[in-house]
């Protein structure tokens, strides 16, 4: 089984992957702080509770936009799995030409969810990710990366919001009754929900008209189904496209011979 690990600045999904399916799913906060011994109790304890046979992972491929934390990831492997991970990063087989200027500039999980988007779609693609940010990424119908739009994520947007203005208080984020709203609270999620909607709808109509090429727009991310069901552009939700991606990467790494990670003993930093 394959252990698939991805790392964002708020939060960190792990999944157990056998075949195609994904049999586990289990998140935890991405805290700097933690060491690879502290992640490798805490992963293992939460698979455990989902009932995952653990002695069955024998593989692990990390896509990470944390630096301090990638490392961290390849020791939890080897303490808690007793094997090396695959990383994503430069050198990796992608089956997918990154046309960025700077292609090391590319944030991992774009590409891990451009990689998965285009095998979804097999067609020109936009890939919507509300994460911490809010990004779009742009694929051609040959499968080419070329770039996208990064945006303040909902998150960050709306605590801004708490924080710089003194007579308005954290709410919850979901739909309020009407756009128009009729109290702080309503009024707040109006803008919050709505506005993301919009903001999606009017930068994919910019994106396509630029691209050129008729495009899908596939979304993925936390608050992915709140806002999608408000939008015009995407047209589907997958909460687990970027954990597809990890797995395609490493069934193309394996297929195209790319030394597959060895076992270790698990234990201290040398192993």
């Amino acid at each position: 089984m394959l252990l698939v690990i991805d790392v964002g600045n708020t939060n960190i999904s792990f999944g157990v992957i056998e075949g195609g399916t994904l049999l586990h799913h289990v998140r935890s906060e991405s805290a700097r702080s933690r060491t690879a011994d502290e992640y490798a109790v805490m992963v293992r304890a939460m698979l455990e509770l989902r009932g995952a046979d653990l002695g069955a992972i024998d593989s692990a491929i990390i896509a990470s936009v944390v630096p301090s934390l990638t490392d961290t990831m390849v020791g939890l492997v080897r303490r808690a799995f007793g094997r090396e991970a695959l990383v994503v990063g430069p050198g990796i087989k992608t089956g997918m030409p990154i046309l960025y200027e700077n292609p090391r500039e590319v944030g991992a999980d774009r590409i891990v969810n451009a990689v998965a988007a285009y095998e979804w779609a097999r067609a020109g693609v936009i890939v919507v990710d509300f994460g911490t940010a809010t990004t779009f990424d742009c694929v051609t119908p040959k499968g080419e990366y070329l770039g996208g739009v990064i945006t303040p994520g909902v998150q960050i947007s709306a605590e801004a919001l708490f924080s710089r203005a003194a007579r308005l208080h954290r709410v919850e984020i979901a739909v309020p009754p009407k756009v128009v709203g009729r109290n702080p609270v309503h009024s707040m999620q109006s803008g919050i929900v709505y506005g993301y909607a919009g903001l999606v709808d009017g930068l994919c109509a910019r994106l396509k008209r630029e691209l050129g090429f008729p495009c899908r727009v596939v979304a993925t991310g936390g608050l992915a189904r709140l806002i999608a069901a408000h939008t015009e552009a995407i047209e589907e939700v997958d909460d687990n496209l970027t954990l597809t991606g990890l797995r395609l990467l490493w069934e193309r790494n394996e297929a195209q011979g790319t030394p597959a990670p060895k076992p270790v003993a698990r234990g201290g930093e040398g192993a």
